[in-house]
C-alpha cells in the first residue's frame, strides 16, 4: 500500500512538472501582455499583473495600418483551408491504403510513412525552386498548397479505418449496391470522426506555426502569416523598442485561436463509435 502511494506522488509530481514546463511560458506571456512598454522595462517577472491589456491590443490592431489584423487572417486562410482540405486528402489516401488491395499498396504506404521522417524545413528550398518555375511564388497559393499534402495524416488516417471501419460493414455496403466514394463518405468517414479531428488539429497548429516556408516564399508583407508578421517586428525593436510590446500581445492572440480550437473540438474525441454497429 506504501509503495502504491509513494508511486502515485511520484506520477502527481511528473505530470506536475510537465505542466508546468507548458503552461509556466504561456502564463507570463500572458502576465506580459497587460503590462505597458515601461512596466516590461522595470519588471519582466509573472507579477505584478497589470491592466493594460485592452489598450495594448487596441494599439496592436492599430500599428503600421492594421498589419497585425492582416496577417492573423492570413494565418487563419493558411490554416484554416489547408487543415480542412488537408484532412479530407488524407482520409481519402488512407481509406484506400486501408480498405482496397492492390499492387505496390505496401511500397506505397511505406514511402507516405518515410515522408514522416522528413523535416519540412528540408523540403522547402525544392519547392521555392518548383514554384518559381510556375510563377507561383509570393501568392496565396505558394503557402497554401504545400499545406495540403500530410504524410502523417494519411498515417493516422489509415491507422483510423483500419481500427475503426468494419470490414464486414463495408461489404454490406457493397453488397446493397453502394459505390466506393459513397461508400466513403457515408460509412467511412462518420467512422473514423475523432482521428479525423486529431489530423484537422495536427494541420493546424503545424499550418499556424509554419514560419519557414513563408520566409521563402513571400515577399509581400500583406500576405505574412502572423508568425513572419511578428518576427519582422522583432527585427525592427532596435529602431522602435515599444515594438516589444505588441510583440509580446501578438504572440499571445495568437495563441488563442488554437486555444480555441482544442476547446471546440475536443468533444469529438470520443471512442466506441463503432460499437454495436457489427454483431460479433
Amino acid at each position: 500500500m506504501k509503495a502504491r502511494r509513494q508511486h502515485q506522488t511520484l506520477n502527481a509530481v511528473f505530470l506536475i512538472v510537465i505542466c508546468s514546463y507548458f503552461t509556466v511560458p504561456l502564463l507570463w506571456l500572458m502576465v506580459s501582455s497587460t503590462k505597458t512598454f515601461g512596466e516590461l522595462i522595470l519588471d519582466s517577472g509573472f507579477w505584478p499583473l497589470s491592466t493594460h491589456f485592452v489598450s495594448n491590443v487596441v494599439e496592436l490592431f492599430g500599428r503600421s495600418g492594421g498589419a497585425y489584423g492582416r496577417w492573423l487572417l492570413n494565418s487563419a486562410l493558411y490554416a484554416g483551408v489547408g487543415a480542412a482540405v488537408g484532412t479530407v486528402l488524407s482520409a481519402a489516401v488512407g481509406y484506400a491504403l486501408s480498405q482496397f488491395r492492390f499492387r505496390g499498396r505496401a511500397v506505397l504506404f511505406n514511402v507516405i510513412l518515410a515522408g514522416v521522417l522528413v523535416p519540412p524545413a528540408a523540403l522547402a528550398l525544392p519547392l521555392f525552386l518548383m514554384f518559381s518555375q510556375v510563377g507561383l511564388t509570393n501568392t496565396v497559393w505558394a503557402v497554401l498548397l504545400p499545406s495540403l499534402v500530410s504524410p502523417l495524416g494519411v498515417y493516422l488516417a489509415k491507422v483510423s479505418v483500419d481500427a475503426a471501419v468494419p470490414v464486414e460493414l463495408i461489404e454490406a455496403a457493397v453488397v446493397d449496391g453502394s459505390g466506393g466514394l459513397r461508400t466513403f463518405g457515408v460509412i467511412g468517414l462518420p467512422l473514423i470522426g475523432p482521428g479525423l479531428v486529431t489530423i484537422f488539429l495536427f494541420q493546424f497548429v503545424g499550418i499556424w506555426n509554419n514560419f519557414f516556408l513563408p520566409l521563402i516564399m513571400l515577399n509581400d508583407s500583406d500576405l505574412y502569416p502572423v508568425t513572419l508578421g511578428l518576427f519582422n517586428w522583432s527585427g525592427q525593436y532596435i529602431q522602435d523598442p515599444t515594438l516589444a510590446t505588441s510583440v509580446l500581445v501578438g504572440s499571445f492572440v495568437s495563441v488563442i485561436p488554437v486555444l480555441v480550437g482544442f476547446v471546440l473540438l475536443q468533444r469529438f474525441w470520443n471512442t466506441g463509435l463503432t460499437e454495436g454497429a457489427v454483431k460479433a
